[in-house]
């Protein structure tokens, strides 16, 4: 087994989370926030890019970034089910509500404190070029924490209503969270061979550092139990389909284009 699905795992984290957040170009609460969470998106976009380009080389097909990007199923992507979620409550991919920034913030939050905790270890991977990619990831992801950090302290220890729409985006996606700690073949794999991170090397200092800011927000933890989602193993909500057609729309319309 090689290295190829734990890289696709982390490209296809970052593609379709970046995805999601683009939603909110255009639409963001003020044009400071559009402009930093579309920032926040092309960091994103951007290590997808540098893990995709890498997984074709692997894969010595013929494949590019582009076709591991846009002309993939959805039951062939390994990202983690919290990241394919819309930006509200729990609704079926084709219904229509108003985005809660709430929900983006709380997610942006658990989603980079686990990667700054994953991100710093990946950099003494064995395989130089993931180490380099984890190296600048790191940089852009603690920018990613420290905005999503601030605006839940902000929500938490604001208004009322800030606070209520804060934890309850907590109270929702929490149980997701749960998927971070399952573990994989290809994740198995990559550990054993000195080149990915055992995710359960990190969970002690992610409990810590989701804890003391939750604290701080004067947010309540809130359960994590339920059903362990398994979008790393390919088996996705609802919701992934929706983001992959529009997301992947142009390029299999125009799949000779050239930009």
């Amino acid at each position: 087994m090689s290295n190829l699905d734990y890289v696709l795992h982390l490209a296809d984290n970052a593609v379709v989370l970046g995805q999601r957040n683009a939603e909110w170009c255009g639409h963001g609460p003020v044009l400071e926030e559009d402009i930093a969470m579309a920032n926040n998106s092309l960091d994103l976009i951007g290590q997808a890019r540098m893990l995709y380009q890498y997984a074709a080389t692997l894969k010595n097909d013929g494949s590019t970034e582009d076709s591991l990007a846009y002309f993939r199923e959805d039951k062939d992507f390994k990202n983690y089910t919290l990241l394919e979620l819309p930006h509200h409550g729990a609704l079926v991919g084709y219904a229509v509500d108003n985005r809660d920034y709430a929900v983006t913030i709380v997610r942006n939050f658990l989603y980079s404190a686990f990667m700054a905790l994953a991100w710093e270890k990946l950099q003494h991977s064995k395989d130089e070029h993931l180490a380099a990619i984890a190296a600048k990831s790191l940089k852009e992801v603690r920018y990613h924490l420290r905005h999503s950090h601030d605006w839940l302290i902000r929500f938490g220890d604001g208004t009322e209503e800030s606070n209520t729409r804060a934890q309850n985006a907590l109270n929702h996606l929490m149980p997701y969270t749960q998927e971070f700690w399952t573990t994989c073949a290809y994740e198995s794999h990559a550990v054993e061979a000195g080149i990915g991170v055992s995710t359960g090397q990190v969970k002690s200092d992610w409990e810590t550092l989701v804890g003391n800011t939750l604290a701080e927000a004067k947010l309540k933890l809130p359960s994590s139990e339920g059903f362990v989602t398994t979008g790393k193993h390919g088996a996705h909500s609802e919701h992934l389909s929706f983001l992959l057609n529009e997301m992947q729309s142009l390029a299999r319309a125009h799949p000779e284009g050239v930009w």
